[in-house]
């Protein structure tokens, strides 16, 4: 029976042919196409609900934004853990959902300000920072891609340097100080870390069925790049 088992277990990415690799890649860029495609759909349509609109926008002050970041953080985390460790394809395609309609969500103050503060000006500095994100993203992924590095060793990093920057976060919303251009700077490095840790995974650690949560990993690094890209343009 455990012959069986191990048989029929899904093999890891590392260990397959170079066909099926670029399959599974092929897969994965495809389902995180697929998620930034939404996430603008759904961001389209939360706009085009004004109570919706309201209620995230008055979610942005004091100790509100820390109960709003703590709920994505909670819907997220638990996105996440429900990808990473199912084996079931309609619970990642869930898990992906969930991630995606917290992500619009939380960014609605963001592209708000975006487009308020820059009037006529709004939609050239989201395309401006949508390419800018792009470019960074694919860059870094490609270094991963064709060295076949395992990045691994950033988990700890990048662990530290979230927690910091959480903290930081809760610290300039409860004394009411502004983290600045430098914290967002940073915050671009971790975020570039992360897409170097998420591509390495995607090469070395995920199962061949699991290129929906590959995916979701991939687009949680992505958005976080993308968040403080913008939120530097928005203070340009």
């Amino acid at each position: 029976m455990e012959e069986f088992q191990q048989i029929n277990q899904p093999l890891l990415i590392s260990s397959l042919t170079d066909e099926a690799k670029v399959a599974f890649y092929k897969k994965t860029y495809t389902h995180l196409a697929m998620a930034v495609l939404l996430f603008i759909l759904v961001e389209t349509i939360f706009f085009q609900i004004p109570p919706l609109l309201e209620f995230a926008l008055s979610l942005t002050q004091g100790w509100t934004w820390l109960l709003m970041l703590g709920g994505f953080m909670l819907v997220t985390n638990y996105a996440e853990k429900m990808a990473i460790t199912s084996h079931d394809r309609n619970k990642q395609y869930l898990a992906l959902l969930l991630f995606v309609i917290a992500e619009a969500f939380i960014f609605i103050p963001l592209i708000f300000i975006a487009m308020i503060t820059a009037e006529e000006g709004g939609v050239e500095i989201l395309n401006q920072a949508a390419i800018l994100t792009l470019s960074l993203f694919s860059g870094l992924s490609a270094v991963v891609l064709l060295t076949k590095k395992d990045f691994s060793f950033l988990k700890s990093g990048l662990a530290i340097g979230f927690f910091i920057a959480l903290g930081l976060i809760i610290a300039g919303t409860l004394f009411g100080f502004n983290l600045g251009l430098w914290f967002s700077a940073g915050m671009i490095v971790l975020a570039s870390g992360s897409i170097l840790y998420q591509t390495s995974n995607m090469v070395h650690k995920y199962s061949e069925d699991q290129y929906v949560a590959a995916s979701l990993g991939l687009f949680a690094s992505l958005m976080l790049l993308f968040w403080y890209i913008l939120s530097i343009l928005n203070r340009s």
